[in-house]
């Protein structure tokens, strides 16, 4: 029987959802904070756990961290629909959790009855969630662990200089930047044209590419290094659609921005998406293209019907991409739940545009890729860490290798 860990200082919220998990087949299991959640973990082994953000004790962020870096599970999520909720809720997301869900706060018309309906859902759904990528977590939360503690040290002037963290993370610690707390994030150095990653790249081009990329469950982790990679030689112009709901999208675009060369905003309706600018989709609006004017893409949003149950639709961004953009097309799949995206990327490739998949190894929830692969529509699939080099490969050689 599979095991959920539902971890709330609410007794009402444990109550409440428990008895649905329950309902619904789940061995369950409560704590009423982040400390005993972290012990629970280890005695229970849950195969997935459901978070809250607020907690005496120990917070659910630094519960998530502590999780990810000795007992590593998929973890859900479940915050404030507020913007100190949503920047919380990232910071989760940041050090390993997988999805996330917001509460009823009474400023929708979101119920009890429909949070636990998501919950059961959502436990469906990561209870087959990649046990690799959970790994992949588990290094990140240890690198950040790691980097708090140097913080730490250095603020009391012991520790100085490069710190290696889970054999994989450099992070370079220098008073000059100011003071890094808990939650801070070590400083990336954007792309440079004589980068090696862009070294390849033309210095002037006569067009800039248009790439749309659509993904949803564990997906804000691979879109955030995505952007870190990306060569701002390329010049792109990007529409990006993660599933999240309204209040979450602006703080996603406000961190992508921070941390990529690019110039990423959540996007406004009739604003212009020009040459090294990312356009995020806000929550609860579909992002189209709406027309294509020299080498400018006019945007629009609009609130019309869900698609596949969603709003934003990957579908309904890619659809209105391969209508209206005549020069260089590429559409992106990433991690997620359902069949979004996979209309999308049949209307690029009919289009004349290139089609990305991320492989299942590296994908915590398959279900976007794998659709999208049935088409046979896709041109290439890659791991996370090899999509941007095919993106690059696409707009370079045509999608094509010399060899």
């Amino acid at each position: 029987m599979t095991r959920v860990l539902v971890v709330d200082d609410s007794r009402f919220m444990r109550t409440v959802i428990g008895n649905a998990l329950g309902e619904a087949g789940y061995e369950v299991e409560t704590a009423v904070d982040g400390s005993k959640a972290v012990s629970l973990a280890g005695t229970f082994d849950p195969d997935v756990i459901t978070m809250d953000v607020e907690m005496p004790e120990l917070d659910g962020i630094d519960a998530v961290e502590r999780i990810m870096t000795t007992n590593p599970a998929p973890i859900l999520m479940l915050s404030a629909h507020t913007e100190r909720g949503a920047e919380a809720t990232l910071d989760a997301l940041e050090r390993g959790a997988v999805d996330f869900l917001h509460k009823p706060d009474g400023s929708d018309s979101r119920t009890i009855v429909q949070l636990t309906d998501e919950v059961v859902r959502k436990v469906d759904e990561l209870a087959n969630a990649n046990v690799s990528t959970v790994a992949l977590a588990r290094a990140t939360a240890t690198a950040h662990a790691t980097r708090s503690r140097l913080a730490g040290n250095q603020g009391q002037g012991t520790a100085t200089g490069n710190a290696v963290a889970g054999g994989s993370a450099d992070v370079q610690v220098n008073g000059d930047h100011g003071t890094v707390g808990p939650n801070a994030r070590p400083e990336i150095e954007p792309p440079s044209e004589t980068d090696e990653d862009t070294a390849s790249l033309p210095t002037e081009r006569t067009t800039a590419p248009t790439i749309v990329l659509g993904t949803s469950t564990g997906g804000p982790k691979i879109v955030e290094r995505l952007f870190e990679q990306l060569p701002v030689g390329l010049e792109a112009k990007v529409l990006v659609v993660q599933h999240m709901p309204p209040g979450f999208t602006n703080r996603f675009a406000e961190r992508l921005d921070a941390h990529s060369a690019y110039d990423v905003f959540e996007a406004s309706d009739g604003e212009w998406l020009e040459r090294g600018e990312v356009a995020v989709a806000p929550g609860d609006s579909h992002l189209e293209v709406a027309t294509e004017v020299d080498d400018c893409l006019r945007v629009r949003l609009s609130d019309g019907e869900r698609v596949h149950g969603v709003r934003p639709s990957i579908d309904v961004t890619m659809e209105s991409a391969a209508d209206e953009v005549s020069r260089e097309l590429c559409g992106v799949v990433l991690t997620g739940m359902g069949v979004d995206g996979a209309a999308g990327i049949e209307a690029i490739k009919a289009a004349g545009g290139y089609t990305i998949a991320q492989d299942k190894a590296t994908s915590p929830v398959f279900g976007i890729p794998c659709q999208a692969i049935k088409t046979g529509c896709v041109d290439t699939v890659e791991p996370a860490d090899g999509i941007v080099d095919a993106i690059v490969d696409a707009f370079t050689t045509d999608g094509e290798n010399d060899d």
